[in-house]
């Protein structure tokens, strides 16, 4: 069989009937992401909310949107999808004010903590809250493409997977991140992680490092990491958000190999961040000689967040059988996050002494 690169799957299934969604949270990634990507798929926006009354009333005239007045406003929208892209301290608060039964798409992290995603996880049983995470890299198109590819065979059987990141992240676009204790774990990396635990699923334990830089006081900046997997399978992490010197050495990227075949990918938007730079997906498949370019349909923003909320607003209709990434499934993402977050708390095996 020949590869054909076009025959891969880079996108979800549209809803017949989408419910209006009610978002919480006005910050940029609202109107850099969410509302674009809702516009592009004709998802309906009933409004939006946000303590900061003067932000939520400049963004909801921006999107032609209504600006509730306050979260039991919002939540008393009836049959709607609740978009929560609030700080991780938040979700909690949120979820308890919504109607028991609800929709709901939670921003990532499920919380700061494991210990939040534990108090999130149980508001949802609780409340019996149809709830997933919204880890979008999943649904860019070139992760479903990569994917699809893995499922057909095309890499033969993983066994390595990099993640390699050189950038200049503008981490002043987030306020809140300036003061969270928990920063490039759980609010970047977490992606990666994630559609890791996606292709290789759960990994036995984790080595990681995580540090800031000595030219700012964001809390964790760099992180090396490496995912233990077994004996065949070998996965490492290296993230450095301080490469601030010029464009030519940067790189957002990651290289997985297979026994018989291999992926390249670049995750463009991390590159001059919210511009970005193309998504590339790039293949050596199964029997093949030299790589293929796969052409891509979109990109991981906005077009991760429409196959996300499709995949959401399929699952309230009883269109698709499996709700991707619920809370369920998250906190194991986020299981691995604070157990990387405790190896980085622990001392480096010393070297032998010499006698």
């Amino acid at each position: 069989m020949t590869f054909n690169p076009s025959a891969l799957s880079q996108s979800w299934p549209m809803p017949s009937q989408p419910r209006p969604i009610v978002t919480f949270g006005a910050g940029s990634i609202v109107g850099d992401a969410h509302f674009p990507a809702y516009k592009k798929a004709g998802f309906p926006v009933a409004g939006l909310y946000d303590p900061d009354r003067a932000k939520a009333g400049k963004l909801a005239a921006q999107w032609g949107v209504r600006a509730f007045a306050s979260v039991a406003e919002a939540a008393a929208v009836e049959g709607a999808i609740f978009d929560l892209a609030t700080p991780p301290a938040r979700h909690a608060e949120v979820l308890k004010a919504l109607p028991d039964g609800a929709v709901v798409l939670i921003q990532k992290p499920m919380g700061n903590t494991l210990d939040e995603a534990t108090e999130i996880l149980s508001i949802c049983r609780q409340k019996k809250l149809k709830a997933a995470v919204n880890f979008k890299l999943r649904f860019a198109p070139m992760m479903l493409a990569l994917k699809d590819a893995v499922r057909k065979g095309w890499l033969g059987e993983v066994v390595d997977f990099d993640a390699w990141l050189a950038l200049d992240t503008p981490w002043r676009l987030w306020e809140f991140v300036l003061t969270s204790p928990r920063v490039e774990l759980a609010l970047h990396s977490i992606h990666y992680l994630d559609v890791i635990r996606q292709l290789l699923g759960d990994p036995a334990g984790v080595h990681a490092r995580s540090l800031g830089h000595p030219n700012h006081t964001v809390a964790q900046t760099r992180t090396s990491a490496i995912l233990a997997y077994g004996e065949a399978v070998r996965c490492s992490l290296s993230i450095n958000h301080d490469h601030k010197f010029g464009r030519r050495h940067q790189a957002c990227e990651f290289r997985i190999s297979g026994t018989e075949g291999a992926a390249y990918l670049q995750l463009g938007v991390n590159l001059d961040y919210p511009r970005g730079e193309p998504d590339i997906l790039e293949i050596y498949p199964k029997g093949g000689d030299d790589w293929v370019t796969v052409p891509l349909s979109g990109a991981w923003f906005p077009d991760a967040f429409v196959g996300r909320m499709a995949n959401v607003q399929r699952f309230a209709a009883g269109e698709d059988a499996e709700l991707v990434s619920s809370v369920e499934d998250a906190w194991n993402t986020m299981a691995l996050v604070e157990a990387a977050y405790r190896s980085s708390a622990v001392p480096a095996t010393p070297l032998a002494r010499k006698p």
